[in-house]
């Protein structure tokens, strides 16, 4: 941590331990996690990355989010790495292709993602989106999953609102524990019915790409002159706002990446950020609050 003083770091890990989110069986996590979509691609920077997943930890982002999807398991086995020795400091997620969510093949595909890890348990395991396999079928081997404690809570990503009206609705649906979707002040799309159908049945949000994955809507992010002007407000950077924007509430998770330490920190960083209901009302007149349906965004 040679980038943070000891008062700094004691500051943030103090913060993110107090914003939390509560998952439906009273379970509490930090409001920032970390992801990793791409991470494990490339050999050069694995030592960069398990350094940046470390980092994380200390300071409280204890939450780590995988796939097997990501670099076909290279992700999960650099994740694996990264928290030998340290398992229970962490929450730890993971996906499974809707290819392999049926009775036939998720008990295979999470056994090789737990070897992978290097664990015996997943915290959360997730449905990475909906495929052909029956909603029912899917939720009957997540819940075999969790019966022998392979899994101790499973939920779904990239459900918008009545593939999770049908979820709620299928027997034992109702054991989900959040659901993972794109969300970002640049896509607000989930504000309409999604969010709003979570909050009333007490189910957290996930955010992945919090920052915006790239093109113009990173670009806004970083250069709209509001948010700027918000960031010179608190001496901090436009990115860090707009994720604090993600966790302004006390139901959704932000899972930013980062791979360089000053990211990991300024990540971190945001969660000590107290935006004010002017702040607020500011960046909704920039990104407002969609007025009708929209399309469930996914990247």
């Amino acid at each position: 941590m040679s980038l943070l003083d000891e008062k700094k770091f004691t500051e943030i890990r103090s913060r993110l331990e107090k914003k939390v989110v509560t998952l439906p069986d009273g379970t509490t996590i930090p409001c920032l996690g970390q992801g990793t979509w791409y991470m494990g691609e490339k050999p050069k920077r694995k030592a960069e990355e398990i350094k940046a997943l470390q980092l994380g930890i200390e300071l409280g982002m204890k939450l780590i989010d995988t796939a097997e999807m990501y670099g076909n398991g290279d992700s999960e086995r650099l994740v694996g790495e990264a928290i030998k020795g340290r398992r229970d400091d962490v929450f730890l997620v993971s996906k499974v292709y809707p290819h392999n969510s049926g009775l036939d093949k998720i008990k295979i595909a999470c056994e090789n993602s737990l070897k992978r890890l290097g664990t015996d348990h997943l915290d959360l395991y997730l449905l990475h989106w909906r495929g052909r396999v029956p909603l029912e079928e899917t939720i009957e081997g997540m819940e075999r999953l969790r019966k022998v404690g392979k899994i101790l809570r499973w939920g779904v990503s990239n459900f918008d609102t009545d593939d999770m009206e049908e979820l709620w609705n299928t027997p034992n649906g109702s054991n989900c524990s959040t659901n993972q979707v794109l969300y970002h002040l640049g896509s607000r799309g989930i504000d309409f019915d999604l969010l709003p159908w979570q909050r009333v049945h007490h189910m957290p949000i996930m955010a992945y790409s919090p920052l915006a994955q790239g093109g113009s809507l990173r670009k806004q992010l970083l250069t709209d002159p509001t948010i700027r002007e918000i960031a010179n407000k608190y001496k901090v950077k436009p990115l860090q706002i707009a994720l604090a924007w993600t966790i302004r509430t006390n139901d959704v998770i932000a899972i930013p990446k980062a791979v360089q330490e000053q990211h990991v920190i300024e990540n971190a960083e945001a969660a000590t950020i107290e935006l004010t209901k002017e702040d607020l009302d500011k960046l909704d007149k920039v990104f407002p609050k969609p007025t009708k349906k929209m399309p469930l965004d996914i990247i």
